[in-house]
């Protein structure tokens, strides 16, 4: 085999084996613009209270809550977590729903550690570098 292609399945097969294998979502929970878990949603290993926790259902959670019609920064809660069950027509979005007696706006996305954000998946990236190198390559034999 060559190494090209060798070069070639590691940087783009194997990472797509990453999603079947392991789902995890980011669990945690804050309240108001001081907040680690508010967008603009950037995970640190120091950060306190922000985890990665396995998923079983693979469905991932993000919740924005508010008391205040006005969206004051200090009433706004934003929490990030596993769903026991994604939605029943398996398509994932972003709507506003009924929590607990309360107007929330929810997102519901299904993938590891996919409820950071609106932000391009990094093994994307990856999966459409590792394609336009390969080729670039295989046309340079």
């Amino acid at each position: 085999m060559h190494y090209k292609t060798v070069v070639f399945i590691f940087i783009v097969i194997l990472p797509s084996f990453n999603n079947g294998l392991l789902q995890r979502c980011y669990v945690c929970r804050s309240r108001g613009e001081l907040g680690s878990c508010k967008d603009t949603f950037v995970f640190k290993a120091n950060d306190t209270g922000i985890t990665s926790a396995p998923c079983a259902s693979g469905w991932c959670g993000k919740m924005l809550e508010t008391e205040n019609a006005q969206k004051e920064d200090y009433d706004i809660a934003t929490q990030r977590h596993c769903l026991q069950r994604g939605p029943s027509d398996n398509e994932e979005r972003c709507a506003y729903t009924q929590y607990n007696h309360q107007r929330v706006f929810m997102c519901f996305c299904k993938g590891d550690l996919c409820n950071k954000g609106n932000h391009l998946d990094f093994s994307v990236i990856l999966i459409v570098l590792g394609v336009f190198i390969h080729f670039i390559n295989f046309n340079h034999i």
